[in-house]
């Protein structure tokens, strides 16, 4: 059963990245925003803020929330395609061949980090042409790799409830404009001391800002304290969420 799962999710899987390569301007357009965005604040920006953030080099302080708006702007593409499958009838038809139905889902959740993975190595490029510059070690950037993973896997099973429950192609990929808001309600472009009192409490008790210090710290060979930890529950108790929520979305619409 466990073969016929792996077989069935990497032939779905390789099916959805061939029309992504064929069509790459989704992963250009997820790009692009972030890109322009850490542009902006930068060189127009960043003469002001880098005095906020105490640091010398803005680009350093600003790369991790710039790849966390990357991200949330990449899984909109996954409830837009997953809406896509359901309208065209073409989950029916897998579902009426001989294939594990939970490799369905589990292909786009992988096309989605595949995606997502290729937008992240993208806007990394930009920011070293930038001036990004870090002595992280081996280990530190696995910890950046594996946070940013993490975070990935989580918001695409939301989308994955999103595609599944939309009744427009709007309605799939609305529900990702407040992630993409959430930075900037954060320490990703300022610390969360600066903000006044009301704002500053949201911003320090949301999940962007513990994974953004997280990220910050690993680069810049800092110690992480309990950031890490509260950065992994966040994820992990949005993954575990997403995901039941996710699997019964499926099961109601397949039943």
């Amino acid at each position: 059963m466990s073969t016929h799962f792996v077989a069935d999710t990497a032939t779905l899987t390789g099916r959805s990245m061939r029309h992504i390569f064929r069509s790459p301007d989704t992963i250009i357009t997820t790009a692009v925003t972030p890109i322009a965005l850490m542009l902006l604040f930068v060189y127009v920006f960043g003469g002001a803020l880098q005095q906020s953030a105490g640091t010398e080099n803005y680009v350093n302080y600003l790369l991790p929330g710039i790849l966390l708006i990357a991200v949330a702007s990449g899984i909109a593409y996954t409830a837009f395609r997953l809406f896509n499958d359901l309208q065209s009838g073409l989950f029916e038809r897998f579902h009426s061949m001989p294939i594990a139905r939970s490799s369905v889902l589990w292909a786009h959740v992988l096309t989605s980090l595949t995606a997502n993975g290729i937008t992240l190595a993208i806007i990394f490029g930009v920011g070293f042409l930038m001036g990004f510059r870090t002595g992280a070690s081996p280990l530190a950037w696995l910890g950046v790799i594996g946070i940013l993973l993490l975070f990935t896997l989580a918001l695409t099973w939301l989308a994955i409830i999103a595609g599944l429950s939309a009744k427009t192609i709007d309605g799939a990929t609305a529900f990702s404009y407040p992630l993409i808001f959430l930075p900037f309600i954060s320490s990703a472009f300022v610390p969360t001391d600066t903000m006044p009192g009301p704002v500053r409490w949201f911003a320090e008790n949301q999940p962007v800002t513990s994974i953004v210090d997280t990220i910050q710290a690993l680069f810049a060979e800092k110690p992480v304290g309990t950031e890490i930890w509260v950065a992994l529950a966040w994820c992990v108790g949005i993954l575990v969420v997403a995901y039941v929520f996710a699997i019964i979305a499926y099961r109601k619409k397949v039943g």
